[in-house]
């Protein structure tokens, strides 16, 4: 079944890339197929969270820490995020890959949690450094900046192709 669902997936995927496969190579595309579908999912789930779950209001936990629904709708959403990004990464995207699962989904997790990181520290180097430019510009500037340094990341480290070295 999970055969199936890969190659429907990556069929779906393959024939939008036709017109583009003479300046975008298929992985690259698969990459920004799988992120950008997991960013819109990610949109949607934060946004039922953030009215839903926790109903537009601050959350208290055990009476003594108070978070935004905003930081309470995030947490609910990115261990979704995580996961299935992961598993898009890992099967539809870099299935090349012969590290472990336990050791990729480790690196997966260590590289988003940078990223989330240096998203942060970029939108207030943003407001600081660039406070003339529309925030909506600054923002889509650092989606930019982190798809593309998240790309690197996962194909030269996440999903990295060990050889194995045969000594004889």
């Amino acid at each position: 079944m999970l055969t199936r669902a890969r190659q429907l997936i990556l069929g779906f995927i393959d024939f939008f890339h036709k017109p583009f496969a003479s300046f975008i190579p298929a992985q690259t595309f698969r990459y920004l197929a799988c992120g950008g579908s997991n960013t819109v999912l990610n949109i949607f789930l934060d946004a039922f969270a953030f009215n839903t779950i926790m109903h537009r209001h601050p959350a208290t936990i055990y009476q003594v820490i108070t978070i935004s629904a905003e930081v309470g709708a995030w947490a609910l959403s990115y261990p979704i995020n995580i996961a299935i990004g992961f598993t898009l990464s890992r099967y539809i995207v870099f299935p090349e890959s012969n590290l472990h699962g336990h050791k990729q989904l480790f690196r997966y997790t260590l590289i988003a949690i940078t990223f989330v990181l240096i998203s942060f520290l970029l939108i207030e180097a943003g407001k600081i450094y660039l406070p003339m430019v529309n925030q909506t510009v600054r923002y889509t500037l650092v989606c930019i900046i982190i798809t593309l340094f998240s790309y690197i990341s996962q194909r030269k480290f996440t999903f990295m192709t060990v050889n194995e070295i045969v000594i004889p």
